[in-house]
């Protein structure tokens, strides 16, 4: 079964609300290795989960992968569409406190902008 993910997104740069605007968006100015390496292994369908960093640092609404252009793995195209805003946003906090996420790069590797999440951990931030 295809992993979901986590997108992080600083809201002064492009946010959730953003997103809902534009209906899809191709998701680009990611740079670390281990980030692009995970939008690479994205398939259609796959869902997302947006997470609003700054003064946010929440989780705030869903997306879902529309299609992905991996031919060139150091900047796959990978365009997303937007789903609905989360009922209840999940801070960081909530997020560190839950043993679902113990052994997470959410929570391990701060920085990366581009996280796997278990159908679980999926499960937890949408509330479902």
């Amino acid at each position: 079964m295809a992993a979901d993910y986590l997108l992080k997104t600083e809201p002064s740069e492009y946010s959730f609300e953003n997103l809902q605007r534009d209906d899809t968006t191709l998701w680009d100015g990611v740079s670390n290795p281990v980030a692009l390496r995970n939008l690479g292994q994205m398939k259609p369908g796959t869902r997302l989960i947006i997470y609003e960093t700054g003064d946010r640092k929440s989780a705030v609404g869903t997306a879902s992968v529309v299609s992905v252009d991996a031919s060139n793995p150091k900047t796959p195209a990978v365009k997303i569409k937007a789903g609905k805003s989360l009922v209840k946003h999940v801070s960081l906090a909530e997020i560190k406190a839950n043993k679902l996420f113990a052994d997470s790069p959410l929570v391990r590797q701060g920085r990366l902008s581009v996280v796997p999440l278990t159908s679980q951990q999926y499960q937890f931030l949408t509330g479902a």
